[in-house]
């Protein structure tokens, strides 16, 4: 097989970016846009050592469960991965997925439960981040780059992006237009709501006066004018040139700095870089089984790594009699505190720190959690994290998770060290995206025999 071969190709699966799953000459072909079931006639984009890709040129026979995508961007933005299938097939796409992680990857047999699905589907997300430039025609253009590249695709509405933060977006588009702000000068739109709405426009330093953003006014009469729920106006000054949106210096321009929300009847103050779920109301009950796999009494001590402004931390505090929470992001751990003096809550402590020196601190206090739940980012846990969480015992690890990959590779550490996955749960936290979130519940126990 090379390049701009076309294949006849019969799927039988998903892989974990959800593209159909076939096999020609022995060879594991990955098929962009095929559903499972599918024949197709497929192009080859790539031929690698271990894989080859390709891309659907045309469906020969189609899946029941095909759709036809909804939005015009499909394909081009790099935003959503599910357009083109039924939600009953994204949901059973994605419980396949953890199953076969955790089987492949971890060695970890367990019965997966079906992926609980979202409350809602579209416009779901409280948070965004849209791409700012300008068209072809030097207009004002905000949206997502096109997948696997640095092209903006320039869009003004979305299905899984609120209303609010559209209005936000199409009103910095306005203000850049109208003002003549210089090319180049705002590079990201960053928009979260909760209880009322924050926006923030990303800048570079190049081109900035000593008086600070032109025209801010106009900005700020026309942001609260198209998103009356409008609570605080940022700027964020990032002359980095790597691709970290909301590194920088954060400017008030209009109101609050920190946006509040409800979550799990407590009560949150967020600021631009705080960790927050992007679908709030999947995450009552994801957080909901947080606490039931936890287990927790009063007499429990319990520690929350990458706890983020403190939402899991203080969900367990109300059942344990003592609780810690790890973050090495300053200004979360600034908002976990607060939140913490918000809601009443005199039993939670944090600490600002890497998850690893975090636990190894407590051990060398004396301090022994008896349940430790983590939500580290996508690359998972450092094999020395688990080393010291494995050192201070506890009888159950929660572990949250949003790459069913690193998750497996990380249950089979954790049974090495004598952790045994137990149960597992499924979220669909990020509806027509390939992401899914899962929980798993590790209890100490023999390791496996291979390990």
């Amino acid at each position: 097989m090379t390049k701009n071969d076309i294949l006849i190709l019969k799927t039988d699966g998903y892989s974990s970016a959800g593209d159909g799953v076939a096999r020609h000459d022995g060879r594991v072909v990955f098929v962009r846009r095929a559903l499972s079931g599918e024949t197709v006639e497929a192009r080859i984009l790539k031929v690698s050592s271990g894989a080859v890709f390709a891309k659907t040129e045309r469906v020969l026979e189609a899946s029941p469960e095909r759709l036809v995508p909804a939005c015009p961007h499909f394909g081009r933005c790099g935003g959503c991965d599910f357009l083109h299938m039924t939600y009953a097939e994204e949901l059973r796409s994605k419980r396949r997925r953890v199953s076969d992680a955790l089987r492949r990857i971890g060695g970890v047999d367990i019965s997966v439960p079906e992926a609980a699905p979202s409350p809602a589907t579209e416009g779901y997300r409280n948070k965004a981040i849209f791409e700012a430039g300008r068209s072809a025609d030097g207009r004002a253009a905000t949206g997502f780059y096109r997948e696997r590249s640095h092209e903006l695709i320039a869009l003004e509405t979305c299905l899984i992006q609120s209303s609010a933060s559209l209005r936000a977006a199409a009103a910095v588009r306005e203000w850049m237009d109208g003002c003549n702000i210089p090319a180049g000068l705002v590079r990201y739109v960053f928009f979260r709501e909760g209880r009322g709405a924050q926006t923030a426009v990303v800048t570079s330093n190049i081109g900035l006066s000593r008086t600070g953003l032109p025209h801010r006014e106009t900005l700020i009469a026309l942001l609260r004018e198209r998103v009356p729920e409008t609570a605080g106006i940022l700027q964020i000054v990032n002359g980095s040139a790597g691709n970290v949106a909301l590194d920088g210096d954060i400017r008030l321009l209009y109101g609050s700095e920190y946006l509040e929300d409800e979550l799990g009847g407590l009560t949150f103050r967020l600021s631009p870089r705080s960790f927050y779920q992007v679908n709030r109301a999947q995450a009552e009950g994801l957080y909901a089984e947080v606490l039931r796999l936890a287990a927790l009494t009063e007499k429990d001590t319990a520690l929350d790594l990458y706890c983020g402004a403190g939402t899991i931390t203080l969900a367990l505090a109300k059942s344990a009699g003592h609780v810690y929470g790890a973050e090495i992001v300053p200004d979360a751990v600034v908002n976990a505190r607060e939140n913490a003096a918000l809601n009443g809550v005199t039993n939670a402590e944090f600490r600002l720190g890497d998850a690893g020196s975090a636990a190894e601190a407590l051990a060398r206090s004396g301090v022994f959690p008896g349940v430790i739940t983590v939500d580290p980012p996508r690359k998972g846990l450092a094999p020395g994290v688990i080393d010291a969480i494995a050192r201070l015992r506890p009888r159950r690890v929660v572990y949250v998770s949003c790459d069913p990959a690193t998750l497996a590779r990380d249950a089979r550490l954790f049974a090495g060290r004598g952790y045994l996955a137990s149960e597992v749960s499924v979220f669909d936290m990020f509806p027509r995206c390939a992401h899914v979130e899962t929980v798993l519940l590790l209890t100490a126990g023999e390791p496996y025999p291979e390990l």
